[in-house]
């Protein structure tokens, strides 16, 4: 039998498979695909290929040590800022350095308040005949307790005591300077004067009333700088208020006492 000849333009027909002997024909292989061409990147650019082994996960060698200081470096912080918690911190160990020396002092000596109370009052020249002023003359006795058995009472220079009624200053005097010690109980009496004290119809009138009653009002504002004694130690100076509601029966050398109530108070500074 003659050979085919193949056109010379047509590509040559891809070998038949073999029959393997069974005299069956195999069905023909499709032709392969030519690879995608890769793409071309625009003109004017680079492509640089870095071989994969060279790819460092960490800093090469002569930057590790930049790299590190890097890392490590600290946020600063401002010359303010650490004054402020220096300063805090500071008042914050003295308040409690403050509050266990209290604690422990409490704890020893056991500290009790003062009392006072008004013991004895007597009025003279509180004239409520009609006139333009009047000079009323208090004696005031003041009992004074210290109640402590280690602690001492200095009363210092420079204290008041004062008698008001509804407000109006009636007299003024001092109260005695003196040392006070351990569980002693002090009665001294003060006197006070006024000197031409304006009086209104009004109040004279409530005086008038209140009197045949028996029962007129007044109130004895006491003033005193103390030193409290610790032991071997004085304290600073401090200033004691003893403010007491009185009532007389009269306004006279005779008058007595119906109620007498006295609130005490410090201030420190």
């Amino acid at each position: 039998m003659a050979d085919r000849v193949h056109p010379r333009d047509s590509p040559p027909e891809s070998p038949l498979p073999s029959s393997h002997n069974s005299g069956e024909v195999g069905t023909p292989t499709k032709p392969l695909q030519p690879a995608s061409p890769k793409p071309v990147p625009p003109p004017g650019t680079y492509v640089v290929q870095v071989p994969k082994d060279q790819i460092y996960r960490y800093p090469p060698p002569e930057n590790s040590r930049r790299y590190e200081s890097l890392t490590k470096r600290k946020p600063r912080r401002s010359c303010c800022c650490r004054c402020l918690c220096y300063t805090f911190s500071l008042l914050l160990i003295l308040i409690i350095a403050l509050g266990i020396t209290a604690g422990v002092l409490y704890l020893v000596f056991r500290p009790e308040a003062p009392k006072y109370t008004i013991s004895g009052i007597a009025i003279k020249n509180f004239n409520l005949t009609p006139s333009s002023s009047v000079s009323p003359a208090f004696d005031v006795t003041v009992r004074a307790e210290n109640p402590n058995n280690k602690i001492g009472i200095y009363y210092r220079k420079g204290s008041s005591v004062t008698v008001l009624y509804s407000d109006v200053n009636l007299s003024n005097g001092e109260f005695p300077a003196f040392y006070q010690p351990t569980n002693n109980v002090t009665v001294f009496k003060t006197p006070l004067k006024g000197s031409n004290v304006l009086l209104g119809s009004a109040v004279r009138t409530a005086l008038r009333n209140e009197q045949k009653q028996g029962k007129v009002p007044f109130r004895v504002n006491i003033k005193a700088p103390v030193k409290i004694k610790v032991g071997a130690v004085k304290t600073w100076e401090i200033t004691v208020k003893v403010k007491c509601d009185i009532t007389v029966d009269t306004l006279t050398e005779k008058s007595k006492i119906v109620s007498n109530d006295c609130k005490y108070s410090v201030r420190l500074w």
